[in-house]
This record gives C-alpha cells, structure tokens and sequence, in this order.
C-alpha cells in the first residue's frame, strides 16, 4: 500500500560521536562510496582495457543546521584536536522524521572533524544564521546481523 511507504520529506540528521551527541542537523551532504578504479591494458588485445577495483573512497561529510547551544560541543569537539588526534572516534548519522522516527542510519569509521564554519552575519541582510560542520571518515561501519532464526529456517 501506498500510504505505508514512509518517505523523509521532512529530516533531521542527528549526529553522535562515540555515543555524544552532537545535536541535529538540517542539512546532510556527502554521504557516499566510490570504488576506485585502476586501467589495465591487456597484450596483444587493443580493442578492450581491464577496469580493475582497488579502494573504496569516502567523501566528507557536510552538515548544517541553525546556530544554537550544540554549538559549544562541537566547538570543544575541535578545541580537543589541539590537544592530538585519537583514532577510532565511531559516528552515527540518523535520519529522523519530524516526529522522531528513525528512517535510516548510518555508523562511520575513524570520524575526524574538517572544517567548522560559523555564520556570516550582516545588518542588512537579516536571516538564520547557520553554522557548517565537515568531517572525513574511513568506511561504513557494518551492521552485525539480527539475532534469531534465518528466513527459511523454524
């Protein structure tokens, strides 16, 4: 049926690094995989070059939202970067519906934030001011199976 299709027309993404929150975004971009390819031209065979796969590459992630009080975490979020660089932070990315249903998620790899950028403010131009955050990840985490009975088996 139809009206069981539950679409995200209206998202919020909220974002947690090792389990803290670091608010809700309205904005996600980035999300994505590319497999990177490697030409491999064969002897003797000029009509045909090998695509080969050698890595996976992760774009950053950007994500924005209004100014507000989650702003200070992640301020200290980049303020502890002066202090050096643990890896193995893991992220969550989740898209939620106004009302606070989980419509996907996303979990990330070894999260280093990028870039945080603040609001541009002008007099003459009154308008929600919104901050930007970019961070870089290494992978997807993957989702360990459910626990239970497989299909097909009782």
């Amino acid at each position: 049926m139809l009206q069981d299709v539950d679409t995200a027309l209206s998202v919020a993404f909220v974002v947690k690094l090792d389990d803290q929150s670091l608010g809700a975004f309205t904005s996600c971009e980035g999300l994505g995989c590319e497999v990177v390819l490697e030409s491999r031209e064969e002897g003797g065979n000029n009509g045909f070059v090998w695509q080969l796969p050698t890595k996976l590459k992760y774009p950053n992630i950007k994500l924005s939202r209004p100014l507000g009080r989650e702003t200070e975490t992640i301020a200290k979020w980049f303020a502890s970067m002066a202090t050096g660089y643990t890896r193995g932070a893991t992220g969550t990315i989740e898209a939620m519906t106004a009302g606070g249903r989980v419509i996907a998620t996303w979990g990330l790899i070894d999260v280093v934030p990028v870039r945080w950028t603040g609001p541009s403010m002008s007099a003459d131009s009154p308008k929600v001011l919104t901050e930007t955050v970019e961070i870089a990840h290494h992978g997807f985490l993957v989702a360990a199976p459910a626990a239970g009975p497989r299909p097909g088996t009782n």
